[in-house]
């Protein structure tokens, strides 16, 4: 006689404990709210007619999770991921798959992407060059070594130069003399070992569209910097070099031994400039005076080796050699055929071993393939459109973060960027059929089907949202006219019970 009114009862008191639940849960990162289902209940008819039965109660259906999106909210933690569709996380807990939208990550001591629970997030990971290597999900670790070195390879200069310009009003051409060149421009290349150079570029016009072009590493012109750099390549100055390094690392030190050392390093460096310079028909003086007994460069306690070569390079004086020659056609643009029919021939991109010195142990000389893709003579002032090259410096890992496709990409001190790793996104056939398992997590059952691993943005997953979370999808307000409607309801039941109560005792005082 009861049995209606206490199913009644129970039935609603479900229904306010999932409400309070979601009203619990209303600021859970992720969190997807729930609504009670019921359904009707009747008593077996023996002859199969239950027409006239009024019902034995309600049940409890399920509880029904309700996976619409979620508000999203902006935070300051490049690691707050949120997804803006459909899918979910993976996540890995002692070896136990589990699936979450809670996008709340950090890094843990190892360097593995976690969430509040530490349960370690999997995606993909990136190898050396920055390729996403896609296979089975493992946890993503976030790679913080240094980003090595590139030495440049490849450089184009793109530029205009005024037709209207006159041949320089004096020759030969010198790097340290204005009034010899037209136009100079400059780039910053990179040796195998990361160490910045600045390649100069000189434009000497020869003729009408003709322009010859000289160049200079770290402001030193070519031929004189190549002369140096020979000289610094004899053994005699290669083991004098070795002498002086193994005096200054000598323990105990030996008294005036560095200085000898120092002093013989300079002398060989310069006894071997000189005849070159002269050979070379340049102005040898300035070596000269450097290795000059009276003022010798190897006596000066403050200089050593690379110094003593940077102050020699500096000195050299000799006639420069023009490295390529540019021809223009009569509309401005570059013409190739022209080029080809010099003596030598002039060809795109032009190979250019640009010499290094001092020597800082990287390889030598940087050999740079250099193009003028763009350049053009046009009657207008002369002008920079653009330098680039393909080098870079080491540099450390400072930030990182995820693009809409889930793309972890590093930035890092020298101004560069990479992939690091990559997020997966897992969606199921029926996501309704999730098993939820409490802090923000779901595993799969044989009702949800098989998960369905793939990158955000593919299909119907969703994309990925750096520096955001997304939010309860609780609709607070509703919730709480659901409570007012479920107490009714409770209310109502009891109700039900009082009144059949109260018929029971008529019936038992009828005596």
């Amino acid at each position: 006689m009861f049995q209606q009114g206490l199913s009644g009862l129970n039935a609603a008191d479900t229904s306010l404990k999932t409400i309070g639940n979601n009203i619990a849960n209303a600021s859970t990162v992720g969190f997807k709210g729930s609504v009670a289902q019921f359904a009707d209940l009747y008593a077996n008819s023996l002859n199969g007619v239950s027409g006239n039965n009024p019902g034995i109660g309600v049940s409890v259906s399920r509880l029904a999770q309700q996976f619409t999106q979620g508000g999203i909210e902006t935070t300051n933690n490049p690691l707050d991921i949120s997804i803006n569709g459909g899918g979910f996380f993976r996540t890995e807990v002692n070896g136990a798959t589990q699936y979450s939208r809670n996008g709340q990550f950090l890094l843990n001591k190892d360097g593995v992407i976690t969430n509040a629970q530490g349960a370690l997030v999997t995606g993909y990971v990136a190898n050396k060059d920055g390729v996403i290597l896609a296979g089975a999900p493992v946890p993503i670790k976030i790679d913080n070594s240094d980003l090595k070195p590139v030495a440049t390879t490849n450089a184009n200069f793109a530029l205009n130069l005024d037709s209207r310009s006159d041949p320089p009003v004096k020759v030969p051409f010198s790097a340290t003399d204005g009034t010899t060149f037209n136009k100079q421009t400059v780039l910053d290349v990179y040796d195998s070992l990361g160490n910045k150079h600045i390649m100069g570029v000189y434009y000497v016009k020869t003729a009408p569209n003709t322009w010859d072009v000289y160049m200079a590493s770290d402001g030193i012109e070519m031929t004189a910097k190549q002369l140096a750099v020979t000289a610094a390549s004899d053994q005699s100055v290669v083991d004098a070099r070795a002498a002086y390094y193994a005096a200054a690392s000598a323990v105990p030190p030996v008294p005036g031994a560095v200085d000898a050392a120092r002093l013989d390093y300079a002398q060989k460096l310069g006894d071997l400039l000189v005849p070159a310079i002269d050979g070379a028909l340049g102005n040898s003086q300035p070596i000269k005076d450097l290795i000059n007994p009276t003022n010798h460069i190897g006596n000066r306690p403050d200089m050593n080796p690379q110094t003593i070569d940077a102050a020699f390079a500096a000195a050299v004086s000799v006639p420069a050699a023009k490295q390529a020659t540019v021809v223009f056609d009569r509309s401005g643009n570059m013409d190739t055929t022209a080029m080809g029919a010099l003596v030598p021939p002039q060809t795109l991109p032009f190979n250019i071993n640009l010499p290094i010195f001092p020597d800082l142990g990287s390889l030598q000389p940087l050999n740079i393939k250099t193009n003028f893709l763009g350049t053009t003579q046009y009657g207008s002032i002369t002008s920079e459109k653009s330098n680039t090259q393909d080098g870079y410096s080491s540099g450390s890992l400072e930030r990182f973060a995820a693009d809409e496709k889930g793309v972890i990409i590093g930035q890092y001190s020298n101004g560069k960027s990479r992939p690091l790793a990559q997020f997966v996104l897992v969606d199921f056939p029926s996501v309704d059929g999730l098993i939820p398992l409490g802090n923000n997590a779901w595993a799969e059952s044989s009702a949800s089907g098989a998960p369905q691993v793939g990158v955000p943005g593919d299909g119907k997953l969703g994309k990925l949202r750096s520096s955001s979370v997304e939010v309860s999808n609780v609709d607070l307000t509703k919730e709480l006219v659901n409570m007012i409607t479920a107490q009714r309801v409770y209310q109502a039941n009891a109700q039900t019970i009082k009144t059949q109560d109260s018929i029971m005792q008529t019936l038992v005082n009828l005596r």
